[in-house]
C-alpha cells in the first residue's frame, strides 16, 4: 500500500497518552480492532491545516467531510474532528455558503449548494452529543446559523429547498430529494444547537414544518431521480418518513436496489454497488427497529474492506470489478456511523436512530423549549 501522506500528522501527544476509546463491536461483522483501524485510515488521510479530503488526491466537499470527521470523534480523535470542522468555518463564505469542491485548499468548484450549506449543523451537533465540548461548539455557532439562514433563504414556494444557487445568487427552481431529507435532519440539529445558544430560530421551525410536509406529502416538488437508491431511503435516515411509512417506503424499493450479499445499487438500472450508500440504508434500518437487515447489509458491503481498514467506493459485480478504484474517507465514515448506530458504542450513538436526540420537528415554540429544557449543558455564544 501506499506510505503515509506526506501532508498528514502525527497525532498530538494528549492523544497518544489518553486511553483507548471502546469502539463498536458487532461479532461476526466488525470488531473494534478493525474499526480502529478504519479510523485510523481515515486520520491519515487529514491535511496538516485540518482539512479532511476524500482521499489523498485532496479532494474535499464539504458534506463528505462532515461525515468523515463524525467518524473521527466515532473513534475518539476529537481533536482531528475539532480541526476538521474548523477547516470548513474557516473557509464559509459571507452568504453562508461553502464551495461544492476543493482541491489542496483552493475553490476547484465554486457552485453554492444547499446541502453543503446545512450540513455542519449536523456535525456540530454530533460532536456535541459525543464530547460536550462547549468550547467548539460556541466556536461553530456562527458558521452554522449563517449556513442554516442560507437554506431557509433558499426554500421555495412549496416547501422543498432549492439545490443550488444560481450565479446571480438567486436560489435555483430544482429541488433534490436526497439533499432535502438531509436538510430536514441539519435544520432540527440547528434547532438542537440554537436551544443550547440560547438563540430561538423561529424561521427555522417554519422551515422544517414545511419541509418534512414537502418530503412526505408533495413528491411533486422534487426532480424525479427515483432511480437513485438514495432516493429512496433517505427521506426515512433524515427523519421525515417514520413509523409504517417507513417500511411501506423501504419495502416498495426493496428488490429493487439491494443485491443478496453483495450491498445496495446507488442506481437502479446499473450492476454496481456501493458502500456508503449501503451503510446509509443501515443507518435507515436502525432507525426503524429492523436491526437484522441493518447488520444484513452491513456484513454485505465488507468485501469493499481493504488490508488497511479503508473502503472502496464500489463494485461492478456484472463484470467482478472494483470501480472506481478509489478509497474514500466518507465511505469509510459510513462504515463507523453505520457500526455505531448499531452497538451503541458512543454517546452520539442515537443521532440517526434515536428521535429523542433530535427535538420534535414543526412543534410549538413550548413543546420545543420542553425538549430542550431537558438536554445537558448550555453554550453559550
Amino acid at each position: 500500500m501506499a506510505p503515509p501522506r506526506r501532508g498528514s500528522r502525527p497525532l498530538p501527544r494528549a492523544d497518544r497518552a489518553r486511553a483507548v476509546p471502546a469502539l463498536p463491536e458487532l461479532p461476526g461483522v466488525l470488531s473494534g480492532d478493525q474499526l480502529r483501524a478504519t479510523v485510523a485510515w481515515i486520520a491519515a488521510q487529514q491535511e496538516r491545516d485540518g482539512a479532511l479530503p476524500w482521499d489523498r488526491s485532496g479532494r474535499l466537499d464539504p458534506w463528505d467531510s462532515v461525515e468523515a470527521a463524525m467518524a473521527l470523534d466515532v473513534g475518539g480523535e476529537h481533536a482531528r474532528a475539532a480541526a476538521a470542522y474548523r477547516w470548513l468555518a474557516a473557509r464559509q463564505r459571507d452568504d453562508g455558503s461553502w464551495a461544492a469542491e476543493y482541491r489542496e485548499g483552493a475553490e476547484s468548484s465554486p457552485a453554492a449548494e444547499s446541502n453543503h450549506a446545512g450540513y455542519l449543523a449536523v456535525g456540530a451537533w454530533h460532536t456535541w452529543l459525543a464530547t460536550r465540548d462547549e468550547e467548539l461548539v460556541t466556536e461553530l455557532w456562527p458558521a452554522v446559523r449563517r449556513g442554516l439562514d442560507l437554506v431557509v433563504r433558499m426554500q421555495l414556494a412549496g416547501g422543498a429547498v432549492s439545490w443550488a444557487l444560481r450565479p446571480d445568487g438567486t436560489p435555483d427552481d430544482t429541488a433534490l430529494l436526497t439533499g432535502n431529507a438531509s436538510l430536514f435532519q441539519a435544520l432540527r440539529c440547528g434547532i438542537a444547537l440554537a436551544g443550547l445558544a440560547g438563540e430561538d430560530q423561529p424561521d427555522w421551525d417554519l422551515a422544517v414544518t414545511d419541509l418534512g410536509e414537502a418530503l412526505r406529502e408533495r413528491p411533486e416538488a422534487f426532480a424525479d431521480r427515483s432511480r437513485y437508491s438514495m432516493d429512496w431511503y433517505y427521506p426515512v435516515l433524515g427523519g421525515a418518513v417514520r413509523g409504517t411509512a417507513a417500511h411501506d417506503r423501504i419495502d416498495a424499493a426493496w428488490d429493487t436496489f439491494v443485491v443478496p450479499g453483495l450491498g445496495i445499487r446507488c442506481v437502479s438500472d446499473h450492476p454496481w454497488v456501493t458502500g456508503a450508500e449501503t451503510c446509509e440504508l443501515v443507518l435507515a434500518l436502525a432507525a426503524v427497529g429492523r436491526r437484522d437487515a441493518a447488520l444484513e447489509q452491513l456484513a454485505a458491503m465488507q468485501h469493499l474492506r481493504d488490508d488497511e481498514g479503508a473502503y472502496f467506493t464500489g463494485f461492478v459485480y456484472a463484470d467482478d470489478a472494483i470501480w472506481p478504484v478509489e478509497r474514500t474517507t466518507w465511505t469509510a465514515g459510513a462504515v463507523v456511523l453505520a457500526a455505531d448506530a448499531l452497538a451503541g458504542a458512543s454517546a452520539a450513538a442515537g443521532l440517526f436512530t434515536d428521535p429523542g436526540a433530535l427535538p420534535p420537528a414543526g412543534l410549538p415554540g413550548a413543546e420545543s423549549s420542553d425538549w430542550l429544557a431537558g438536554r445537558a449543558g448550555t453554550v453559550r455564544p
